[in-house]
């Protein structure tokens, strides 16, 4: 006996729900399996609502798709930045170096009662540039301090945007 088409279509939708259903719980059960093992007080900032909400934001991949390019983004970002801090480190090992074979050329061609007063003129040269060089490090390190927190923020936007429970834009480390 043949049944009408309507009746296989409703099945095939019911049943694409029930597969629909257990996947959402089983995504709940593995978030609130990593849920406990975070500590208490992070625990409790994660309520059942949010981890469902969680899992049913990750139901169709969109999700993992765009984490995974914020992921991509994130990792450019930061060998671009790491690329960046390893080559300010290196002009100023050039410059230090530089800086030693100018003092010993003029060690060597410094007559002997002058050397205590070339070296102590060397020695304040010396101090001056390690101030600059950790100065102009430092500067780096803040510059590279807020375009990971504006990566941070950028993520935060996407994911808001995407419809992800629990984000949204924040500075609070909290």
């Amino acid at each position: 006996m043949a049944r009408p088409g309507g009746f296989e279509a409703a099945e095939q939708q019911q049943e694409v729900l029930s597969r629909q259903q257990e996947r959402h719980y089983r995504l709940l059960a593995e978030l609130q399996a990593l849920v406990k093992a975070l500590p208490s007080a992070c625990q409790q900032r994660l309520s059942y609502t949010t981890l469902s909400e969680l899992a049913l934001a990750l139901l169709d991949g969109t999700v993992f798709e765009i984490v995974q390019g914020l992921l991509e983004i994130q990792h450019l970002t930061e060998k671009n930045l790491y690329s960046q801090r390893r080559q300010l480190h290196s002009e100023h090992r050039g410059l230090k170096q530089e800086l030693f074979h100018r003092h010993k050329e003029a060690q060597q061609c410094c007559r002997p009662h002058n050397l205590p007063l070339l070296r102590a003129a060397q020695q304040r040269e010396m101090e001056a540039m390690e101030q600059q060089i950790r100065e102009e490090q430092r500067m780096m390190d803040e510059k590279i301090v807020l375009e990971l927190d504006q990566k941070v923020i950028d993520q935060q936007s996407t994911l808001e945007k995407a419809g992800v429970s629990g984000f949204y834009i924040t500075t609070n480390p909290q």
